[in-house]
């Protein structure tokens, strides 16, 4: 069959066809035609005859594809001969459905990749981090084309949702807009395909969390209860979105509304059942409880907020390679420094700030809140408020705040 493939190919390349439109106008899979032309797999007549006609060989492609005994792609397998027309229909269309060029265990690599990034998300700078998912991302972009079975094609389109999703989160962190909305689409679209309610939730609550980084608190909550909605009971997506509802109507001004959301979180993650490594990002490990708490109770402006900043800083040191959290660290020396201010202890808040603005830590995506302390100290006129506006200026240098 070498002869064969060299002819066709040859003969596609000469009326500009790709392989690819080849097979589609064909009705083809891609693969076996890949097959076919490589030399791997001898063609069936059929496909022979489909050939000869798209390039117009005359019948020299056809002749090439003797006839063999065993089957071919498009004959029913040797058991399946002698029955009636409806039984090789059904034992064909079985056959088909069990056909992959995918297999388990390239899925099952995959997906134990995705878990590892989701791990790496905490640590790792998130423009280091984006490059490996767009990576992965491509390359089950390219399995979507080869032939598999439905359940691997539905554990392919949950993976790619995920691959979607946390690059959507990453390009958030780097306050790219465009790119994240892009691929919060796609995540949401690959989310209702695959029927998946946890990454469909997960899209809104991502969504809550750009609206609240850009103060619109009202359109937070109004995704945050969205999330709440299509989660699965009891899982990490409904807490997360929950704490997002408190945060914005903290920031609303809606303290009682807060508290109870609070309280939800903390009924919620007590039950709540680990799936994965509580470095996942998307797991919502019970040690997040104390976090979301502490910037809840900073915005609502709350001095009970100090205990669990402390907490939290406490149990995580900045600057520690070792530190699993070091985002939690710095968001809770910027939730330490809004209630120390709040109470007038003004010394101990500009150094939990600088120790913030210095960690190295501090995603774009927060620098918001970088600069709302930073005025907080300047409008005190505070001796410190120099040398934090200049942190910030190296930190945000296109933003004059």
């Amino acid at each position: 069959m070498t002869e064969f493939a060299a002819r066709a190919r040859a003969a596609l390349a000469e009326e500009g066809l790709s392989m690819r439109r080849a097979a589609r106008a064909l009705n083809y899979d891609t693969a076996y035609v890949s097959r076919v032309l490589s030399g791997k797999q001898q063609p069936s007549a059929k496909l022979a005859a489909g050939l000869d006609r798209l390039v117009g060989a005359g019948g020299a492609l056809a002749a090439l594809a003797t006839p063999r005994p065993e089957a071919c792609a498009d004959d029913p397998p040797p058991w399946a001969r002698g029955g009636t027309d409806d039984d090789l229909e059904a034992l064909e269309l079985a056959r088909r459905v069990q056909a992959s060029d995918v297999g388990s265990e390239t899925l099952d690599r995959l997906e134990a990749a995705f878990d590892q990034l989701a791990v790496d998300y905490q640590t790792t700078p998130p423009s280091d981090l984006l490059q490996d998912v767009r990576r992965h991302s491509a390359y089950a972009s390219k399995l979507l084309d080869d032939r598999k079975t439905l359940s691997e094609h539905r554990r392919l389109l949950v993976i790619s949702g995920w691959l979607s999703l946390l690059a959507a989160t990453l390009h958030v962190d780097l306050k790219q807009g465009r790119a994240a909305a892009s691929r919060l689409r796609t995540a949401a679209l690959l989310a209702q395909h695959a029927e998946h309610r946890e990454i469909h939730a997960w899209t809104f609550e991502t969504e809550a969390w750009i609206s609240l980084t850009n103060g619109d608190y009202s359109r937070t909550v109004e995704l945050s209860q969205a999330a709440q909605a299509v989660a699965p009971r009891g899982g990490s997506a409904e807490i997360q979105a929950t704490a997002q509802e408190g945060r914005a109507r903290a920031r609303l001004g809606q303290s009682q509304e807060s508290y109870e959301a609070i309280d939800r979180v903390q009924r919620l993650a007590s039950a709540m059942q680990m799936r994965a490594r509580p470095e996942h990002h998307y797991q919502y490990d019970v040690a997040k409880v104390t976090s979301y708490t502490a910037t809840t109770l900073a915005w609502i402006g709350d001095p009970a907020a100090e205990a669990p900043a402390r907490e939290v800083i406490a149990q995580l040191t900045l600057g520690d390679d070792s530190t699993a959290w070091p985002r939690r660290a710095v968001t809770a020396h910027l939730d330490l420094a809004l209630t120390l201010l709040s109470g007038g202890r003004l010394d101990e808040a500009c150094d939990a700030a600088q120790t913030a603005i210095m960690s190295g830590r501090l995603l774009p995506a927060n620098h918001w809140r970088v600069l709302e302390i930073v005025k907080d100290v300047e409008a005190r006129k505070l001796p410190e408020a120099l040398e934090l506006r200049e942190a910030y200026q190296e930190l945000n240098p296109k933003v004059d705040g």
